[in-house]
């Protein structure tokens, strides 16, 4: 009786380690990273009282382990069910086929609706035209400047053009006098000089992104009208980590525009002085013509679904629950992030807000980077070349050569699967 009695324990004690359901009770694992790891807990807890056959049990951590965890976990086979994916891993995990199809579940769920969502966003998480996330929140990149400083420049609204941008970067350092400039441009970010790329229409990589296009001629029309804005002095030529206080030095005029994305928005309120929070607004990047703005970055983090997953159903109910409107604005409040649905836009506190306008503007004219999983690597390739060529060290034709001779060194195995599937 007693050894049998053990035994029943033992057993069970075996199925709790393993993460068994109790009775009948589902299990859910869902990854997510940086303080929306920590705030999504709060959602959570709603989504499990209207379903009380389903727990979650959310991972925070920390976006600078993010990346080695979960390709430690599918190196271990102990991925979650669910995880929070930014937007540029997308195409690495789906290489990895670690990722479930969603376009079948899209396709019959009232809870996603794509023509809803931010075409360039979402274009992010379909991969050789397979759906593998779903855009929980977006960012992308817009100006930020001081409205007073432009308009003792003569301007009463920020440029709609590359023309009228140049310009008022001329007039504001001229009026700002001796270390005082335009804008801030950090020499340690990528993000600038592609984003300045998407407008003029490069591809960034060419022959099915197997080779770099940095040569090319839209990337190269893109490069000199980044480098020509040190050239004049409207930029200093320094680092992020050479700038001690952002916020500080936007508000003493140092530099009158940033280029950035919605966190910002939160920030700039917090740490500029009551006297400046009239003196700041935000605007769509500028484009080649005034027909529409400048194009710019598809950010974001997705949600998305694990292939091991035993759990496949109860994940996507819980992918529901986050993906509806009334979740995101709550997420908004919490977090800041802005809402991946165009409808969850029409709550009064965004649709009232100025500077969110901005992005609700510039989120129809977004595109993604390229869809590989070498992306981030080229990424931080490219803001070396383009200080190279800010500083003098190369001219900007050497610094484009050699960029794209070392991105097709990056792609030297991706050149040689596709020949070999050939």
């Amino acid at each position: 009786m007693v050894v049998a009695w053990l035994t029943s324990l033992a057993v069970g004690l075996l199925l709790s380690g393993c993460g068994g359901d109790e009775s009948g009770v589902t299990t859910l694992r869902f990854w997510a990273m940086g303080r929306e790891g920590e705030v999504v807990q709060e959602l959570v807890h709603d989504f499990e009282a209207q379903h009380p056959d389903i727990r979650v049990t959310v991972q925070q951590i920390p976006w600078s382990a993010a990346h080695e965890k979960l390709l430690t976990a599918f190196v271990g086979r102990s991925m979650p069910d669910m995880a929070q994916l930014g937007n540029t891993w997308v195409p690495e995990f789906t290489a990895l086929d670690a990722l479930t199809p969603l376009d079948a579940w899209v396709a019959a769920s009232p809870a996603v609706d794509p023509a809803d969502h931010f075409p360039g966003i979402w274009d992010t998480n379909v991969i050789e035209g397979q759906l593998y996330g779903v855009p929980w929140y977006v960012d992308t990149r817009v100006i930020y400047y001081r409205t007073d400083l432009l308009r003792q420049a003569g301007f009463d609204h920020f440029p709609r053009t590359w023309t009228g941008w140049m310009k008022a970067m001329q007039e504001v350092t001229e009026q700002g006098g001796p270390d005082r400039y335009a804008i801030l441009l950090p020499l340690n970010e990528w993000s600038q000089p592609v984003t300045l790329a998407l407008e003029t229409g490069s591809a960034l990589l060419k022959d099915h992104h197997t080779r770099g296009d940095f040569s090319g001629r839209a990337f190269a029309q893109a490069f000199d009208f980044y480098t020509h804005i040190f050239a004049e002095g409207w930029s200093p030529p320094v680092s992020n980590n050479e700038i001690a206080n952002l916020y500080q030095e936007f508000g003493r005029g140092t530099f009158a525009m940033y280029i950035s994305g919605p966190w910002n928005l939160g920030e700039f309120r917090r740490r500029l002085p009551a006297a400046l929070q009239d003196s700041w607004g935000t605007a769509p990047l500028p484009g080649l013509t005034d027909a529409r703005p400048g194009m710019s970055l598809a950010g974001g983090s997705s949600l998305v679904v694990f292939r091991t997953s035993e759990h496949q159903e109860a994940a996507r109910k819980l992918m529901a629950f986050l993906l509806d409107p009334v979740q995101q604005i709550r997420f908004y409040e919490l977090t800041g992030d802005l809402p991946s649905h165009r409808e969850a836009w029409n709550d009064t506190r965004l649709a009232n807000d100025p500077r969110a306008a901005a992005f609700r503007t510039q989120l129809e004219y977004t595109r993604a980077t390229p869809k590989i999983p070498e992306w981030e690597q080229i990424a931080n390739r490219i803001w070396v070349a383009v200080e190279e060529a800010v500083r003098g060290n190369k001219t900007e034709e050497e610094a484009l050569r050699d960029l794209d001779e070392d991105v097709d060194r990056m792609l030297t195995k991706r050149r040689w699967l596709l020949e070999k599937e050939n």
